[in-house]
């Protein structure tokens, strides 16, 4: 175990900041970055299907971006208010996404998805929010609230996956199944007139919505007079240079933005129809609809500016064609060694994301998404992480970036074949968790 490894140890929870939780001889500190691999503090080099959870979309250190932030850097970091750049940003991005007609910045998603919701409840006077099992909208209450409930409840009560949460998130956060149109409509139809907001990530961690379900919550949320929010932290810029919105064809109310934006460096965005986003506007302080929302670095010139590199390097020719066709390369890659090895498993994902999930069938949801066994899972990316693949060994993401290569899928997955080989030669029962 390296100096830096046992340093690490020390001055973090688990050695990490978060979610990795790592034995301790698989603890790594990372030095650099470049394209699609990392090197770490003892010189080992790693193939990234992290890629900084998918906020890297460029790729590590793309001359691009690096060019830009330094020369932004010689002018300045931070002014807590609109630049050149910011304005530059926010221009771009509403022309890019149907459904701003403004903007403004914060510093991450979770910030992002906290805004939309508080904006929701102002702007339609009402106190619920209602979520899909098994979404991630950030870190804040409603963000984990039935995040990966163990021994979920019935629909639509909210169990909280973090201690410590505000106790009234679970009274106030509705729960539907995602892909269920009939379930989220019949929750509507009851708590309606209480409903301010339906949060959705329109690809839901790596479950595709099934045909006509986005434009069913389009309906549904209309009918009953909530607002339809898009989460697109994830979906942002990487399913398509105009996100789901683009992708699915269906615009929301309003819509969080993080990961691909920055290109790398932190940032949030939130937008949506002028007469919702004016709610935040500060000479309407003291009225009983003024929402607050600021941000110290939100729409800071440094990532603003790597942000404007980014989508430049994402408008180029082929940029989407390409992530495409190195995803299905990925997932089809993956399938085959996982039928070479005769595990029931499922590969999800579309774009440039992956999942691999241990379950028999097609699934739809959480609960039908959920391991069978989450040992194997566990130790199956464990295994990968050994073979020099940097991943999260949760399980739940893998993340592809421009800077990745057919030859670095196919180098994943003769790891993945390795990795499968060793978990199988003591092999778990795949008996399904009773959701």
């Amino acid at each position: 175990m390296s100096d830096a490894v046992q340093r690490s140890l020390r001055a973090f929870p688990a050695g990490c900041n978060g979610e990795f939780n790592l034995p301790p001889d698989l603890a790594k500190v990372i030095v650099r970055g470049a394209g699609c691999e990392l090197w770490t503090a003892d010189g080992q080099r790693m193939l990234d299907f992290s890629i900084g959870w998918g906020s890297v979309l460029p790729g590590h250190a793309r001359p691009e971006v690096v060019a830009a932030v330094e020369r932004q850097l010689r002018r300045g970091t931070n002014f807590s208010y609109v630049t050149d750049q910011s304005l530059a940003l926010a221009e771009e991005l509403i022309a890019a996404s149907p459904a701003c007609q403004q903007v403004r910045f914060c510093a991450s998603g979770t910030e992002a998805t906290m805004y939309c919701l508080r904006l929701a409840r102002a702007y339609t006077g009402r106190p619920k929010v209602l979520k899909f099992e098994g979404a991630y909208h950030g870190a804040h209450d409603v963000g984990v609230s039935s995040l990966f409930p163990v021994d979920p409840p019935d629909f639509p009560q909210a169990v909280s996956s973090s201690a410590g949460v505000e106790p009234g998130a679970e009274t106030s956060t509705l729960v539907a199944p995602f892909n269920d149109l009939a379930a989220t409509r019949d929750i509507l139809v009851s708590y309606g007139d209480q409903v301010a907001g339906v949060i959705v990530e329109p690809l839901q961690r790596c479950l595709p919505p099934a045909r006509g379900f986005l434009e069913g919550l389009r309906a549904a949320t209309r009918a009953c007079g909530s607002l339809l929010i898009f989460d697109e932290v994830v979906t942002g810029f990487r399913l398509a240079y105009g996100g789901a919105q683009e992708y699915y064809g269906v615009v929301p109310d309003l819509v969080a933005y993080g990961k691909a934006l920055g290109g790398g460096m932190p940032i949030g965005a939130f937008g949506g129809r002028r007469e919702i986003m004016d709610l935040v506007r500060e000479d309407r302080f003291g009225q009983g609809d003024y929402v607050w929302t600021a941000s110290t670095l939100g729409g800071n010139p440094v990532s603003a500016t790597a942000a404007r590199a980014a989508l430049a390097v994402y408008r180029e020719n082929g940029a989407y064609q390409r992530l495409r066709r190195l995803g299905e390369l990925l997932r089809s890659g993956m399938r085959r060694k996982l039928a070479q090895h005769g595990l029931a498993a499922t590969v999800l994902g579309d774009g440039p994301l992956a999942q691999v999930v241990f379950t028999e069938g097609v699934p739809r949801d959480y609960r039908s998404s959920r391991h069978a066994a989450p040992e194997l899972a566990r130790r199956l990316m464990l295994e990968l992480f050994r073979r020099g693949v940097f991943l999260n060994p949760m399980g739940t993401k893998l993340y592809l970036s421009l800077a990745h290569t057919e030859a670095a899928c196919e180098e994943f997955c003769e790891a993945f074949n390795a990795a499968l080989g060793a978990v199988c030669e003591q092999p778990l029962p795949l008996e399904r968790t009773q959701a």
